[in-house]
């Protein structure tokens, strides 16, 4: 009985397989609408950080208590996406990618009516907790376009939506703020959302081969040691892009002495460095193992000890700061593929994790920032301890992951999961 399941199972595979091009459909356009959907959240989220002392203004709060709408929202990243994932285990991939961009347009349709800081707190909270399951569902779906050992690439390219956020997307977010009012920002935010809606709808497959799985398995990853160990590595390593993006303002004005005209190009330089060195991890983490999270620490660690050592230099100063962004991302797709090499059965809840590992990255890098720069080291000194949180990442990574195997599952026990398997 058992083997005639297990023949019955590998059969559906092989036909799985070979239907997988035509239920697709247009596979270029059903990538660009996965990137379309995370430019739409990138732009709300770094955009609402260039429109803090506008709304701080407006709802007539000081700009420390306006920083807990923004804190609020990386709170939804690491609370409530891995939830709505769980929760929604079961939903095909599809379903789940439309019902987070409405999510998404609710949380930011909200927000921009929001009358007071506690009730925009609230929503940029509803905001947040779409991003990670929407970049987990989206990687699954990115890796059933592109087809088994992609998995790298295929997170790449949902990740490629938010490095354009960060070079397009928040500084026209935070000009038309600036001239029309942070309330219009995102209203702009929801029309943006609104067209990533309509694509989704328009181009995501219609197939079971997107089916959900079971809350059991999504919770069975959660015991695993080394999906944790992997997301300790993430929101270590990753804390030193933070650590620099946080203070690109002070270190343009106060350490290199430039006008502050000149932060939105360090900014557009930052982020032109994420999205190459986004489009080679995700090659890279097809490839190798283990290089990408390693080439990638190692790296950012030599350019921010170059940025403590001359950043006060501008003409040193913009080329590192296109180098941190590149080291840092081309470590992230690896970071995916290896805890979903871990927990190849709960693949959407891994992206959910990966995201939420980031924004706690987030907050470790600007704490440890402000530490060193309360106690008085100087300006350039946030790189020093995002160098410190870094090498710790690095160290057990190579002391603990690296060493760890993947977990295999039989085939009667993959739904969507063998579209994000890597090699390795």
């Amino acid at each position: 009985m058992h083997q005639r399941a297990y023949e019955r199972q590998c059969t559906a595979e092989e036909q799985r397989h070979t239907s997988a091009k035509s239920a697709i459909g247009k596979p270029k356009l059903t990538l660009f609408a996965l990137a379309l959907g995370t430019f739409a959240i990138g732009t709300g989220e770094f955009g609402s950080n260039g429109i803090i002392q506008l709304f701080a203004s407006d709802l007539d709060v000081s700009i420390p208590v306006a920083t807990y709408a923004i804190t609020a929202y990386a709170v939804g990243v690491m609370v409530g996406s891995p939830a709505i994932t769980l929760l929604a285990a079961r939903v095909n991939r599809r379903t789940l990618l439309l019902g987070l961009i409405l999510l998404f347009l609710v949380g930011n349709g909200l927000s921009a009516l929001a009358p007071n800081i506690a009730l925009l707190v609230v929503f940029r909270f509803v905001a947040g907790s779409v991003q990670g399951a929407f970049f987990g569902a989206g990687a699954v779906v990115a890796a059933y376009v592109y087809g088994p050992g992609k998995g790298g690439k295929a997170f790449a390219t949902v990740m490629g939506g938010l490095t354009v956020a960060t070079i397009f997307g928040s500084p026209l977010g935070t000009f038309i703020g600036q001239h029309a009012g942070w309330s219009v920002m995102y209203w702009t935010v929801v029309a943006v959302g609104l067209l990533a809606g309509t694509a989704l709808v328009a181009w995501l497959p219609r197939t079971d081969d997107l089916r959900g799985s079971s809350i059991t398995n999504e919770l069975g990853a959660l015991r695993r040691v080394n999906v944790w160990l992997m997301v300790a590595v993430a929101a270590l390593g990753i804390s030193s892009i933070f650590a620099v993006y946080t203070f690109i303002g002070p270190f343009v004005t106060d350490a290199a002495g430039r006008d502050a005209t000149l932060i939105p190009i360090a900014l557009a330089v930052f982020g032109i460095g994420m999205a190459v060195g986004n489009t080679l991890g995700g090659r890279v983490a097809d490839r190798y193992e283990h290089r990408g999270l390693i080439w990638g620490y190692g790296g950012v660690l030599a350019v921010l000890a170059l940025i403590g050592v001359a950043g006060s230099d501008l003409v040193i100063l913009l080329p590192c700061l296109f180098g941190v962004g590149a080291t840092m991302m081309l470590a992230i797709p690896t970071i995916q593929v290896r805890l979903t090499t871990f927990a190849p059965d709960a693949p959407t809840l891994m992206g959910a994790l990966n995201l939420a590992a980031l924004n706690l990255a987030n907050s470790l890098g600007a704490i440890g920032g402000a530490i060193t720069l309360d106690a008085g080291w100087g300006t350039l000194s946030t790189v020093w301890a995002g160098a410190i949180l870094t090498t710790a990442g690095l160290l057990l990574y190579i002391l603990t992951v690296a060493l760890a195997r993947p977990v295999q599952l039989p085939a009667v026990a993959r739904p969507v999961s063998h579209f994000v398997e890597t090699k390795g």
